[in-house]
């Protein structure tokens, strides 16, 4: 009995020890801190093994070897245009680009985020459509073909995008293809194995340094990316399976969001791919040789901002973008998410956004692929009604668009959710856009989609049912985890 009470009362004194150790060792926001050591607490030693899965700090971590950018002269781009607009020198190309001044200023100081300007931009809403682009372009590949996303399925779509990478490598083609673990959990580097043989490599990021342990488990690599060539870049919400095609029964049509970029922009999405790969393959790295930063004829005049962020910066990059776009709205947010879970300080800009007279409106599935997120966004959206919002449900399908819109001028296309993992948990990135034909079409497609949704009333909201109550109370009291 001796023994026992003495096993209890040493766990209970290590339990102790390690939350003040994990609380104070990282200086989190005081919400966050005081979670932890409840959960730590409360599940003796179990609540350290979480921690330890889902709770670590990756801020000050050297994931990404920043140095090697100065190669490709962006230092010097960015110490040039900071300089400019600091002096009000900047020449702003368009009524968007100067509106979005201060927002181009915070995601050049912040984020190494290059303006570029000689950019032109197809919008990609069909599975089919966008796949068939990204196999065309593939197929006329002449250099090198770097693909990166979080989730690909073993099934039709990936193998038939397989064999057309063995292909282009048998030609001589690079092929490069980067996914990650969490997200592509059912797929190995056997399913690549052709596309091995035949010279290409496959990258893994964030692996398993155990079997079936990952102790960055939380932390994944949510960013789509495809680059040809150096000269056609593209990045959305697009994953590749079927699924995405819109054959599943489950999700049916499925509504998403991708750009096809041509233009200078195409070189901060290839630095992007360059930094993840050298970060998940240190043994094959990538150089920056110029044969991946060609030069561009102009094919347009779009304004694009390439901002990516993740759990390795103290900074939310892409949230911060977000909110500095709706603090600027002066008539309208058009906002398009599968999973709304916003922080306070996101909310509060909604709120302010909406007592300031501007048309707020938000459209989010009908459907869930994520129980309590679907439950945890019915809770936020009802908030936003409260404060003015108008909220559609989207039937034709499944949406999975990130997209905002101000005022038909200013908009941002990318991977990034409007939720917390996506804020602080993922490596995200996000095209901000300026450019008023842009955001008009992209604008005239959240318009085309409210056809084929409901609207969401205050009044429907009230009067829910109160089993929907009890898991929207559940669900959003999990939200920092989700």
């Amino acid at each position: 009995m001796y023994i026992t009470f003495l096993l209890i009362g040493l766990v209970i004194v290590l339990n102790i020890f390690l939350a003040l150790i994990i609380t104070f060792r990282n200086k989190r926001d005081a919400v966050s801190s005081w979670a932890w050591l409840l959960v730590i607490v409360f599940l003796p030693l179990m609540g350290v093994l979480l921690y330890i899965l889902f709770g670590q700090n990756l801020s000050r971590s050297h994931l990404f070897q920043w140095e090697d950018q100065k190669k490709v002269g962006i230092q010097k781009k960015l110490d040039t245009q900071l300089s400019q607009i600091r002096s009000h020198q900047f020449q702003f190309s368009n009524k968007a680009t100067r509106k979005g001044r201060s927002l181009i200023y915070m995601n050049l100081i912040n984020n190494d985020a290059v303006l570029t300007e000689d950019n032109s931009v197809k919008l990609l809403t069909d599975g089919i459509e966008k796949f068939n682009s990204l196999l065309k372009d593939i197929e006329g590949a002449k250099d090198h073909i770097h693909l990166q996303y979080y989730i690909i399925k073993k099934d039709q779509l990936s193998k038939k995008l397989k064999e057309v990478l063995t292909k282009k490598a048998h030609e001589g083609v690079k092929v490069r293809v980067l996914y990650d673990e969490v997200g592509s959990r059912r797929l190995s580097k056997e399913f690549f194995s052709d596309l091995l043989k035949a010279g290409g490599e496959v990258g893994i990021f964030f692996p398993s340094k155990f079997f079936f342990f990952n102790l960055r488990l939380n932390y994944r690599n949510h960013r789509k990316l495809a680059i040809i060539d150096g000269k056609t870049g593209y990045l959305g919400g697009f994953n590749i399976g079927s699924e995405y095609l819109g054959v599943n029964q489950k999700f049916g049509y499925w509504r998403d969001t991708h750009l096809r970029i041509q233009g200078t922009a195409v070189h901060a999405i290839q630095t992007r791919f360059i930094l993840d790969w050298n970060q998940a393959s240190p043994h094959q790295k990538i150089n920056y040789m110029p044969n991946y930063f060609p030069n561009h004829i102009s094919l347009g005049n779009i304004g694009i901002q390439i901002v990516t962020s993740g759990p390795d910066s103290k900074i939310e990059h892409i949230k911060n973008g977000y909110i500095k776009m709706i603090l600027s709205a002066q008539n309208s947010i058009l906002i398009q998410t599968p999973y709304f879970i916003p922080d306070m300080s996101f909310l509060d800009a909604l709120r302010i956004a909406c007592s300031s007279g501007v048309e707020v409106k938000i459209m989010i599935p009908n459907k869930h692929d994520h129980m309590f997120v679907y439950w945890a966004t019915l809770s936020y959206v009802g908030e936003l009604l409260m404060a003015g919002a108008k909220v559609y449900i989207y039937n034709g399908g499944f949406i999975h668009s990130k997209t905002v819109i101000i005022d038909k001028e200013i908009s941002s296309v990318g991977t990034a959710n409007l939720d917390v993992r996506s804020f602080k948990l993922n490596f995200e990135v996000n095209a901000f856009l300026y450019d008023e034909e842009i955001a008009q079409r992209l604008a005239a497609t959240f318009y085309e989609d409210v056809k084929v949704s409901g609207e969401f009333t205050l009044e429907k909201y009230q009067n829910r049912p109160l089993w929907v109550h009890f898991k929207e109370s559940v669900s959003r009291l999990l939200s920092p985890i989700l």
